[in-house]
């Protein structure tokens, strides 16, 4: 299995598995256009085409700052219940059309509440999108199983009810949980009761950690608040030399702590800088348990079968390592060992093996 032989028609039906992807940064561009116009929401460009377009140039300031700006017009379509199950369900099967078997998708509900919902009415709303979603996608022949991580917004202060629905919602569709926002100045150990919470019942969770921030934050989410997986992770590679581990490296791939890392997203705001020389591939090299997420896809111009793509032709990745992170995906993925496992064995193997 040859890289120069794994082109992105061969990739685009290869099985894929994705764990770090937001929900309110990947909305199709002409429903955002639809859904604005609607609520008189003005828009930096009202073609579709041209929407696109400005997102990922205003995305790649590398600015981590700015590209969180970014999702002002997104969020502003997403505050009503019909607007919200329309978005959960494009988003299904945007994911089913690019190949992904599996898919977690994360999103702050209290982000939606500013045209009056409640927290429960925005959970409840995305549920239902997501569940219409992978009901026309499995009729399609396409099925794929989508599971919701709640966020807590780092740098405000409803982290613990987001924490609470993730809790009232784990056996309706939610698997997990996270906190966003602003890295540096909010460190995760500001939120360690709502962590403390969600261990106490069984609910587990993944933290931003390692992105605008360095070791420091990536050590408080792992050791002081027991994260399971790390949102991007990318500056765990200041705890190596060479070949060599220092002791928080070691933790994180002795233990397999899951690394959700975007190269595209992380180029965009200055966390890496080429695809060629992202840390996934060192990491993957080192035995890390390393995932490839597409973080945005609106903002971020991207799917799976792109960011794949990206690697086999600037990183020199092959088929068996796109088939490593799609396992290493499935094996941190938050549902159950048994759901995990078939679709490893009957899914994501047999599809590999089938195409290539």
């Amino acid at each position: 299995m040859n890289a120069t032989r794994v082109d992105a028609d061969v990739i685009r039906r290869l099985p894929k598995a994705v764990l770090h992807d937001h929900l309110d940064g990947g909305l199709r561009p002409a429903t955002l256009v639809e859904l604005a116009a609607e609520i008189g929401h003005p828009l930096p460009a009202t073609d579709p085409d041209e929407l696109a377009a400005w997102y990922v140039e205003a995305a790649d300031s590398g600015d981590l700052v700015r590209y969180i700006a970014t999702f002002e017009h997104t969020l502003a379509v997403l505050q009503t219940k019909e607007g919200l199950r329309r978005v959960a369900e494009e988003y299904v099967l945007d994911l089913a059309a690019d190949g992904v078997v599996y898919g977690e998708v994360r999103y702050a509900p209290e982000l939606n509440v500013k045209g009056g919902l409640t927290l429960d009415e925005v959970v409840a709303s995305v549920q239902e999108g997501l569940a219409a979603g992978m009901a026309k996608a499995a009729a399609a022949g396409t099925p794929v199983r989508v599971g919701t991580l709640l966020c807590g917004m780092r740098m405000f202060d409803r982290v613990g009810e987001a924490a609470d629905l993730a809790v009232a919602y784990r056996d309706a569709g939610v698997v997990g949980f996270d906190i966003a926002g602003a890295e540096d100045g909010f460190p995760p150990a500001d939120h360690l009761a709502a962590f403390e919470h969600l261990r106490r019942e069984s609910v587990p969770f993944t933290i931003h950690a390692g992105e605008a921030h360095g070791l420091p934050s990536i050590h408080q989410a792992i050791q002081v608040c027991g994260a399971q997986r790390i949102g991007h992770g990318v500056r765990i590679t200041e705890d190596i030399v060479g070949d060599k581990l220092g002791r928080l490296a070691s933790w994180v791939r002795d233990r397999r702590v899951a690394l959700e890392m975007c190269p595209t997203s992380n180029l965009q705001t200055g966390c890496a800088t080429s695809i060629a020389e992202h840390p996934i591939t060192a990491l993957k090299e080192l035995g890390f348990r390393v995932t490839l997420n597409t973080d945005n896809r609106l903002v971020s111009g991207t799917t799976m079968t792109r960011e794949m793509s990206l690697l086999v032709e600037e990183a020199g990745w092959t088929a068996e390592d796109l088939r490593t992170v799609t396992v290493n995906a499935l094996k941190s993925a938050f549902i159950p060992f048994d759901e995990r496992n078939a679709l490893i064995e009957d899914v994501v193997l047999p599809g590999y093996a089938s195409v290539l």
